[in-house]
C-alpha cells in the first residue's frame, strides 16, 4: 500500500503483470531509457534490478525506482516499479511480489494465438486481488506487440474485461474507473504508449489515495479528475 513518511516522501508500488514473454521487462527497460534521456514527469533513480534466465526471461522479478519531477521541494513521490515472472511455475512468487501493490499495468501479448493464455493470467490476477481490482487497485491494460500481424484488438479485450466483471456500464458508480486499453509496442525503437500507460496508472493511484482514501473515488465533489 502507499506509504507516507515523516519527511514528506510518498512511496507507491506499481506492478506489471502478464503472461510469460508479454513484454513486461522490455516495457520497463523502455520506460527507464525514455525517462532518463527525455524530460518527463518522472525520472529513474539508480539502475534497474534484474534477475533473469539465460533466455532473458524474468526469473524472479525486475525492479526500478522512479521519482516524480513535479514536486520541486517537499512531498517527493517515488514509484517502486516491479514486473512478475510470467511462467506458470512462478505462481507462488507472483503472489509474494503482488503484496503491497497500489496499481497494476496488465501487459497483454497481443498475438491472437496467445488469447487464452492472456485470459488465464488475468484470472490469476483477479484471484490474487480478491475483488480489489478497480475498486481499490486501479488497472491499466497494455495491448502489447501491436506492431505484429494478427493481433488482439481493443474491442476484443474489452469483451474479456466484461466477461471477467472488470468493466462497468455507464450507470455504475465505477464506470469512470474502467481500465483504459492502450495499444502499445514496448520496443524502444518502435515505442508506443509505454510512458502514457504508466503515467495514467500512476495518476489513478494518486487519485485513489487523495480523493478516495485508498479506494476508487465516488461522487460529484471532484471537479475534474483530468487536472490531477
Amino acid at each position: 500500500m502507499v506509504r507516507f513518511t515523516a519527511d514528506h516522501k510518498v512511496y507507491i508500488k506499481i506492478l506489471y503483470w502478464g503472461m510469460a514473454n508479454s513484454g513486461k521487462t522490455t516495457t520497463v527497460d523502455t520506460l527507464y531509457r525514455l525517462t532518463k534521456e527525455n524530460e518527463k514527469d518522472i525520472a529513474p533513480t539508480g539502475n534497474l534490478t534484474k534477475i533473469s534466465m539465460a533466455s532473458g526471461s524474468t526469473l524472479y522479478f525486475d525492479r526500478g525506482i522512479f521519482m516524480s519531477t513535479k514536486q520541486k521541494s517537499r512531498g517527493k513521490v517515488f514509484y517502486h516499479v516491479y514486473t512478475v515472472a510470467g511462467q506458470r511455475r512462478f505462481s507462488p512468487l507472483r503472489k509474494k511480489i503482488f503484496k503491497g501493490t497500489d496499481g497494476v499495468i496488465f501487459t497483454v501479448d497481443s498475438q491472437t494465438h496467445f488469447f487464452e493464455d492472456n485470459i488465464e493470467s488475468l484470472k490469476e490476477l483477479k484471484n490474487i486481488t480478491r475483488g480489489k481490482l478497480i475498486k481499490e487497485i486501479p488497472i491499466i491494460i497494455m495491448l502489447n506487440k501491436q506492431d505484429l500481424t494478427e493481433v488482439i484488438g481493443e474491442e476484443d479485450f474489452k469483451q474479456v474485461l466484461k466477461d471477467e466483471k472488470l468493466w462497468f456500464e455507464p450507470e455504475d458508480k465505477l464506470y469512470r474507473w474502467n481500465p483504459i486499453i492502450y495499444p502499445t509496442c514496448a520496443l524502444y525503437e518502435k515505442r508506443s504508449n509505454v510512458y502514457r500507460s504508466f503515467s495514467e496508472c500512476a495518476r489513478r493511484t494518486g487519485l485513489y489515495q487523495i480523493y478516495g482514501d485508498g479506494e476508487a473515488p465516488i461522487g460529484d465533489n471532484i471537479k475534474d479528475f483530468r487536472e490531477f
